[in-house]
């Protein structure tokens, strides 16, 4: 099943600042110009160096999100990995802000593909999570609430224990005949794991 795509603002942090490496240069009319005056190279804009200085930032916000050893293992500068380290270190809101400007200013000197395409995978791996944990709940809404669920289940998924899974079904059925106070959410809970563990590929 295809996977869904990642959450559009960390998506777009990502996607803006593969514009915003070091050589990026305007591409509208007049960039390319030689006439009289022409320095031989264009050069950025002020508004384009204004939107790619944003973009860095933006990335900067994503990528502090990474944990600490997929960060070391991107291979950055050490001036900007001890930056990123510190900024998780950092507890007040003043303190976070200067250090993002920071680390913002440090990633201007830096190729921030990489950076960016780390930031674009945990965010493909965070919305795949998050597909399977959806799909586990509704295979479990569905096997509690009807037999119909089962066969689908069993014609889905053949390898997986069916003397365990029915048994697991019979007991959140049980509780959930029960009134809310006499339910204790055991049976769902051990029904959830089950589905979750018999379907690991399901959002490949």
């Amino acid at each position: 099943m295809p996977s869904s795509p990642p959450p559009p603002a960390l998506h777009d942090a990502a996607h803006r600042a593969s514009d915003a490496r070091p050589g990026a240069s305007d591409s509208g009319p007049g960039a390319n110009a030689s006439g009289p005056g022409a320095s031989g190279s264009a050069r950025p804009s002020k508004t384009r160096r204004k939107q790619d200085s944003h973009a860095l930032q933006d990335l900067g916000e994503a990528v502090v999100a990474l944990p600490d050893d997929r960060l070391r293992a991107l291979g950055l500068d050490e001036g900007l990995l001890d930056a990123i380290l510190d900024y998780k270190r950092t507890k007040t809101f003043e303190g976070q802000r200067r250090q993002m400007q920071y680390i913002g200013k440090l990633m201007r000197r830096t190729d921030s593909e990489p950076i960016r395409q780390a930031v674009t995978d945990l965010q493909l791996g965070r919305a795949r999570d998050s597909l399977a944990l959806h799909q586990a709940e509704g295979w479990r809404s569905a096997l509690v609430a009807d037999d119909a669920a089962l066969t689908r289940w069993t014609a889905e998924h053949p390898a997986s224990d069916l003397q365990q899974l029915r048994a697991l079904v019979r007991n959140a059925r049980k509780d959930a005949a029960l009134t809310p106070e006499q339910r204790n959410g055991r049976a769902y809970r051990e029904l959830f794991q089950f589905i979750k563990q018999s379907v690991p590929d399901d959002t490949e």
